[in-house]
C-alpha cells in the first residue's frame, strides 16, 4: 500500500519449503531471503526446480510443508490471483502471451489485478521502446525477443512489489537479452524487488545482489556472488561439489 512502512525484515521469506508435481518431489528444504529492493537470482540445470520454486512464491503450486512469507504475512494459502493483489508478479517462462490479442491489449490484462502504482502503458513503452510501434500488433507474430518484453511489460502493469522472473533469456539472442537485463535498474529504481531465473550463469552473476543455485531440488549453493569461487558455483550447478557448499 502507498505510504506503508516497509517491513522490519526480509519481503520475501521461503522456510524449508518442500513441493511436489503430484507424486514427483520437486522442491527439499528450500529456504532463501529476499531483501526489498534486490535483484535476486535462482541459477541451476534444467530440472534443478527453479521454475517450481516460482510458481510457489507465485501461489500457482501449493507447498507440501514449510512456509512462504511476503511482507511479513503467511501467504501459503493465499491463491495466486490474491498474491498478484499483494504484489507479486510472475512472468513465466515461455512467454504466455494471449496471441490473438494485441501487445497493448496484452499490457492492460497485466493490469486487471494489478494495484496502484507508477507502471502505465507510457511507462512500459518508456522502459521498452520498440513497443510502442507494435502496440496493435497481434502478440502471436512478434519475435521472441518482442515477446519476452512484453510479457515483462505486462509483470510491470501490475505494479508488483516482487517480480519473478523466469528464464527471461532462454531462446534469444545475446543482444536481445543485454537489451532485457539492462531495463532491471529501472524496475529496481522504480520501487520493484526482482527474483530472474536463469540458466546462464554469468548473465546471472553480473546483475545478482544475492545468488542461490538449486540442484535436484535443493539448495547447493548461497552467497553474493563477487564473494563465490568459480569452482564453487561450477560444482553447485553440477552436483560436484567435495565439501559444503552453501555460503553466507
Amino acid at each position: 500500500m502507498s505510504g506503508a512502512a516497509a517491513p522490519a525484515g526480509p519481503l520475501l521469506v521461503v522456510d524449508g519449503v518442500d513441493a511436489h508435481h503430484g507424486d514427483l518431489q520437486a522442491l527439499f528444504g528450500v529456504s532463501l531471503a529476499v531483501d526489498e529492493g534486490d535483484v535476486i537470482a535462482i541459477i541451476g540445470a534444467n530440472g534443478a526446480g527453479k521454475s517450481t520454486l516460482l510458481a510457489v512464491i507465485a501461489g500457482a503450486l501449493r507447498t507440501t510443508a514449510g512456509t512462504v512469507r511476503f511482507a511479513g504475512d503467511d501467504v501459503a494459502g493465499v491463491p495466486g490471483h490474491r498474491r498478484v493483489e499483494q504484489g507479486i508478479t510472475l512472468v513465466p517462462e515461455g512467454r504466455r502471451l494471449f496471441p490473438s490479442l494485441s501487445v497493448e491489449e496484452n499490457l492492460l490484462v497485466g493490469a486487471f489485478r494489478g494495484r496502484p502504482g507508477p507502471w502505465t502503458l507510457d511507462r512500459v513503452y518508456e522502459l521498452f521502446p520498440l513497443l510502442r510501434p507494435l502496440a496493435a500488433r497481434a502478440a502471436g507474430t512478434l519475435s521472441g525477443g518482442e515477446q519476452q518484453a512484453a510479457a515483462i511489460g505486462r509483470g510491470l502493469m501490475a505494479n508488483p512489489r516482487l517480480l519473478l522472473l523466469d528464464e527471461v533469456s532462454l531462446g534469444l539472442a545475446p543482444l536481445v537479452v543485454q537489451q532485457l537485463y539492462a531495463a532491471l535498474g529501472a524496475i529496481v529504481d522504480a520501487g520493484c524487488t526482482v527474483v530472474v531465473v536463469e540458466q546462464d550463469v554469468g548473465q546471472a552473476l553480473g546483475v545478482a545482489d544475492r545468488v542461490w543455485c538449486l540442484l535436484e531440488g535443493r539448495v547447493s549453493l548461497s552467497g553474493v556472488p563477487a564473494d563465490l569461487e568459480t569452482d564453487a558455483v561450477t560444482g553447485a550447478y553440477f552436483g560436484a561439489l567435495s565439501g559444503p557448499a552453501r555460503r553466507s
